[in-house]
């Protein structure tokens, strides 16, 4: 045996390399989750530039005097309900008025009341005044609130404008903007916002569900919303399942090209220092 090779096999069996990547692993964990939660905070001080503490009260329609309409109103959605059931073609036209009726009126929208209002049909799209709750920025839990961890929460407060489509037979919203007085919002938020599944609370009821899952289409015509059956009618998804997850891309990329750059730059360390070890040796 070669006595002087025995001491390069002792350095070849040096703890250094698995340390170091070890080492480098560590860090870029923790690179990932400050990097994340800077992130996270940059979007909630984003979020503040446009929201407010406090909500605006949004308008209920009211129901006093209001039974020949809700009658009307009823009648033909139930007529809706029956050709819907049938292989006849199947429409229902609403107004705004109309929209904001069947809100106020029945117990599957009463999570809309005081958050959301149509203020009117323009063109192919839908204005509506909303006050949406957002999370704000996370902070310590107080004494009676669930958790160590809670939010203080903002309000959306503006005007919505989007246009009805169809996905996957569900009824959502594909948002235009948000108008919010004397403030822009983000168009990194709208883009993350939109689709707006308005309507996916529904999928699971047992009335509306299968009522909206026959659908073909959806639209404004003539300043009212349209929800059409046509028989034959194979309904086109208007928002794609890459639309969908674009908010969700966009972020996976941002943090796959940080890690990927970072566990560059921590192989490279890695390697001058194995070398810098090698001549040592």
């Amino acid at each position: 045996m070669n006595p002087a090779a025995r001491p390069k096999d002792t350095s070849a069996r040096s703890p250094f390399a698995g340390c170091a990547i070890l080492i480098a692993a560590l860090a870029v964990m923790v690179f990932l989750i400050g990097f994340s939660i800077l992130t996270l905070f940059r979007q909630f001080n984003e979020i503040a530039k446009f929201t407010d503490e406090k909500p605006i009260p949004i308008p209920v329609t009211s129901l006093e005097n209001q039974e020949l309409p809700i009658n009307q109103l009823a009648e033909r959605i139930e007529a809706f309900r029956q050709q819907l059931s049938g292989d006849s073609e199947a429409s229902l036209a609403l107004s705004a008025q109309e929209l904001n009726l069947a809100i106020a009126t029945y117990d599957a929208f009463k999570e809309l009341r005081g958050t959301l209002r149509v203020h009117s049909i323009q063109g192919e799209c839908l204005h509506l005044a909303i006050s949406f709750p957002l999370n704000g920025r996370p902070r310590l839990a107080h004494d009676g609130e669930p958790g160590w961890i809670a939010s203080d929460q903002r309000f959306l407060n503006g005007l919505m404008i989007a246009r009805p489509n169809l996905l996957k037979r569900e009824v959502i919203l594909s948002l235009d903007t948000i108008e919010v007085p004397h403030k822009k919002v983000a168009p990194e938020f709208i883009d993350q916002m939109s689709p707006y599944r308005i309507a996916e609370r529904y999928l699971s009821d047992p009335a509306l569900g299968p009522a909206m899952a026959k659908l073909t289409r959806v639209g404004v015509v003539d300043g009212k919303l349209v929800l059409t059956r046509r028989p034959g009618e194979t309904p086109a998804d208007m928002i794609t399942d890459a639309q969908v997850d674009s908010a969700s891309t966009r972020l996976f990329t941002a943090l796959g090209v940080a890690a990927v750059c970072f566990l560059a730059l921590a192989s490279v360390v890695i390697l001058i220092g194995l070398r810098g070890k090698a001549r040592q040796s």
